[in-house]
């Protein structure tokens, strides 16, 4: 978190100095006297031994660090270094978003994340030279991908610990300097107006009550020209076109979903709130060779959110996961 603040005149963050420091601070005194999960997280992450990786691959679909090899220079062991890693590793569970190779360690993760990229990084801006923020950024895999385009810094949100964790264990060896994440939820961020070339939200906004008054404040962080990159769960309704789903308990299993728009109401929104140029540039079933369980996650996944009976439902008995991709830009 302090790199943000040690690298503030080079990221022009002068003007909100004074709101992040404080912001910083508040996080770190929690951080640094962890209780409960926090506690159990940080453990691991201190457990993790200082190794070296001899190489990074951030622009496949397994980000991948180091060889067997590498441990040597920290143990003599490499089994016992391995099942330590991995064991630690493993204290960080869920790993959501992925997959990662860490010197020869598999994770395995929830959703195999690198077909989401693929829908949409060839149909956007070029992400070079941009400053990035990414709004629920998990355990930062996107933003290593977007680190191999050279991207003058990604800002990474992520108010969950298991994830934040899991982005500075995978950050203590791949140690790019141009990404940074914060443990907070988006509604905590100052208002840095004006700031970002591109805003990523994906997975997000179907978790607010208030989804238009998200959407303003990532409008106003924009500079001219910017460019916001939403994926969200969305409803197909040929009758209704302008309909939106709100669940009346839980959707999938989830109680903190709220709105689940069809293609109309979600480019609506995003005209109500100041984007133009909006284009919906994906729509994607949730199949289970995309999300499914694994060692990795040891919690239900999309299968136990589904009719048994009939896949094409929830659990509930709601239209089963469809997300939609949409480009928009700040004019």
């Amino acid at each position: 978190m302090e790199k943000l603040i040690e690298n503030h005149n080079k990221l022009k963050l002068t003007k909100c100095l004074p709101e992040l420091t404080s912001l910083i601070s508040r996080q770190r005194e929690l951080l640094d006297n962890p209780k409960g999960n926090p506690l159990k997280y940080t453990l691991a992450l201190n457990n993790l031994p200082n190794i070296v990786p001899s190489y990074k691959i951030l622009n496949k679909p397994t980000i991948t660090l180091g060889i067997e090899e590498d441990i040597l220079a920290a143990s003599e062991d490499i089994n016992a270094a391995i099942n330590n890693i991995k064991s630690n590793l493993m204290e960080l569970a869920p790993w959501r978003k992925g997959p990662f190779e860490l010197f020869g360690i598999t994770i395995d993760s929830e959703w195999k994340s690198w077909l989401k990229w693929d829908r949409f990084i060839d149909k956007i801006s070029p992400l070079k030279n941009r400053r990035i923020l990414d709004i629920g950024s998990s355990n930062g895999y996107y933003m290593f991908r977007m680190a191999a385009y050279n991207p003058t810094m990604v800002l990474g949100l992520e108010p969950q610990y298991a994830f934040y964790f899991q982005y500075l264990a995978l950050q203590k060896y791949l140690n790019i300097e141009n990404i940074f994440s914060l443990p907070i939820p988006f509604d905590e961020f100052p208002a840095i107006n004006g700031y970002f070339d591109t805003v990523f939200c994906m997975g997000v906004l179907y978790h607010r009550r208030s989804p238009l008054d998200m959407l303003k404040k990532i409008n106003e962080l924009m500079k001219k020209g910017g460019e916001l990159i939403l994926e969200t769960l969305i409803i197909e309704s040929s009758e209704n076109e302008h309909t939106c789903l709100f669940p009346e308990d839980r959707y999938a299993k989830m109680r903190n979903v709220f709105f689940i728009p069809t293609i109309k109401v979600m480019e609506s929104w995003l005209k109500r709130t100041g984007f133009e140029n909006i284009k919906c540039i994906d729509i994607s079933k949730t199949e289970a060779h995309e999300q499914r369980k694994t060692e990795w996650i040891q919690t239900e996944s999309l299968t136990d959110f589904l009719d048994p009976e009939n896949p094409a439902k929830t659990v509930e008995g709601y239209p089963a996961p469809i997300r939609a991709i949409f480009s928009a830009q700040v004019i």
